[in-house]
């Protein structure tokens, strides 16, 4: 019987590690896969200008002077070339996006002059990055959980999680930042168990690596510290000294970039939360953000309120998961595990979630609770692991968390089966840009088209950048200053106006003769009057 049983239990295990190997392998396609599909929004058209070494103020200064202008004088501030260095990109980065820390940047920058200029290089390097949380994340759950088996599931849940895929795909520093929360949580625990000067000193390299690149990377530094003192009693042991010691020395690297910030601070950066919104707004909105860790079909604000209402059954399961999860991880295992899950949840989550239902701000988004995320992937691991293995666990009940396992292996299979064939995604704000596309579209149809605009919004000439990842290179960009008129030259077979002022319309139908056809709210076309 037992020889039976054992049997039974090694098929299973291996049937487990077949399961996983396949969701990792397929995690590592989504991650990849049409990688260049989706719209390159402003805040990786951001990216890209920080890449190039280019400030806003020149881009802006150079492509405003009413010259007729082509894919390759748009992509000169989107890419790396020989006009600009490193040194060009940090100054670029202290003077006009002090909050964005530079590491990324860098690399990337290095990557791009490596493989060449397109968007799919340029998001490549997140990808490539996200591969290092799978090594990173078994590691942690060894050291954690001392089970080999809870950080197979967690490689699986993460592989196939969309929020993680979302962002592995997106020219921003997020991917990096879910390596270093993961290396740094590593450290720590390998420092307090080995006690030795080296390990210290490891930790240390890997604060240096989380505070420059992500300035909301202090807060888990700060909720680590929480668990040492909480762990050591709030007594000064041996370990808390060198905790202190060397979380000292890390944020002494970081000392003169947080200068830098104060000394040339962005506080336009995050105008986008100042608006208020209602508690109820706040719930939903938290609500949303974590079911995006293991469901997401990319519903945005945008979208039908019955299609929002359909996904409220997933979202509560999934929210209901996530709370037993926790609880089971604080009932059955030791405070040295429950408190690190706890605290690395609530390092980023907890200030924002302060920030949101207190002051009635929205600063809370799926980009910035990746802490968070990481988190309660380790508690729900946890709760799937003992559930499906425990033999305490009646057979019922195996097969009952098999099944929810599954469930919400498949939720974040077909999740990022659908992001895989979108073009536009909720983070990519599509109640902004969903009609970009389209433009795109129609302008790219003329046969020899020319679209022009004028500054009349600060957004207008990266909205133009925009546009030059998604038209055809025989389209060519016309953008003048405020109050000024452009000089169309002859040859062009179409010609349109994006987001025109009064100004610029009234000129055009006036000065030449034409009339405006409006093809939506932010397209006209001029035609010839009769």
């Amino acid at each position: 019987m037992k020889k039976q049983l054992s049997k039974k239990s090694i098929i299973s295990k291996s049937w487990l590690g077949f399961l996983i190997i396949i969701l990792l392998v397929t995690g590592i396609f989504f991650r990849f896969v049409n990688i260049d599909k989706e719209i390159y929004w402003p805040d990786e058209v951001y990216s890209s200008l920080r890449i190039s070494g280019y400030m806003q103020s020149e881009m802006n200064e150079q492509l405003s002077n009413g010259r007729l202008l082509s894919i390759e004088d748009l992509q000169k501030y989107q890419y790396p070339n020989h006009e600009k260095n490193t040194i060009d990109t940090i100054k670029g980065i202290i003077l006009e996006d002090s909050q964005i820390l530079p590491l990324y940047i860098l690399l990337t920058r290095f990557w791009v002059e490596w493989f060449g200029n397109s968007v799919a290089v340029t998001r490549s390097f997140s990808a490539f990055i996200s591969l290092l949380t799978f090594p990173c994340l078994y590691w942690l759950c060894q050291e954690l959980f001392k089970s080999s088996l809870i950080g197979w599931i967690a490689i699986a849940l993460v592989a196939v999680s969309p929020i993680h895929v979302v962002y592995a795909q997106e020219a921003r520093s997020y991917s990096l930042w879910i390596v270093a929360i993961l290396i740094s949580s590593l450290a720590l625990l390998r420092a307090m168990r080995l006690k030795t000067k080296v390990s210290w000193c490891i930790y240390t390299a890997t604060l240096v690596l989380g505070f420059y690149t992500h300035i909301f990377f202090t807060f888990v530094a700060l909720a680590q510290g929480i668990y040492v003192v909480a762990i050591e009693r709030f007594r000064f042991s041996k370990t808390l000294i060198s905790y202190l010691l060397s979380s000292f020395a890390g944020f002494m690297t970081f000392v003169p970039w947080l200068w830098i910030i104060i000394t040339y601070p962005q506080p336009e950066a995050v105008i986008w939360a100042n608006p208020k919104q209602t508690l109820f707004a706040s719930a939903a909105r938290w609500a949303g953000i974590f079911s995006r860790t293991f469901f997401d079909l990319g519903i945005s604000p945008n979208d039908p309120g019955k299609l929002k209402i359909a996904l409220i059954p997933f979202i509560l399961i999934i929210l209901a998961i996530i709370s037993y999860s926790i609880y089971v991880l604080c009932r059955r295992t030791s405070k040295e595990v429950w408190l690190f899950v706890l605290t690395l949840i609530g390092s980023v989550g907890l200030p924002l979630l302060i920030v949101d239902f207190v002051f009635q701000k929205r600063y809370a988004t799926s980009r910035y609770t990746l802490p968070s995320v990481l988190g309660i992937q380790l508690a729900v691991s946890y709760l799937f692991t003992t559930k499906i293995t425990s033999i305490y666990t009646k057979i019922w009940q195996k097969k009952f968390w098999s099944l929810v396992a599954v469930i919400v292996i498949m939720g974040g299979f077909i999740s990022c089966t659908v992001h895989s064939q979108a073009q536009m995604w909720w983070n990519k704000l599509p109640e902004r840009h969903q009609e970009y596309p389209k433009i795109a579209n129609i302008i790219s149809q003329g046969n020899k088209p020319l679209l022009i605009s004028d500054l009349n919004e600060e957004s207008i000439i990266i909205s133009i950048q925009m546009f030059g990842h998604l038209v055809d290179p025989k389209v060519r960009f016309q953008i003048v200053e405020p109050n000024k008129l452009p000089e169309i030259t002859n040859g062009f077979t179409d010609i349109f106006l994006f987001k025109p002022s009064d100004f610029l319309k009234a000129g055009i139908e006036k000065i030449y003769n034409s009339k405006l056809q409006q093809i939506n709210d932010l397209l006209w076309k001029i035609t010839k009057s009769t």
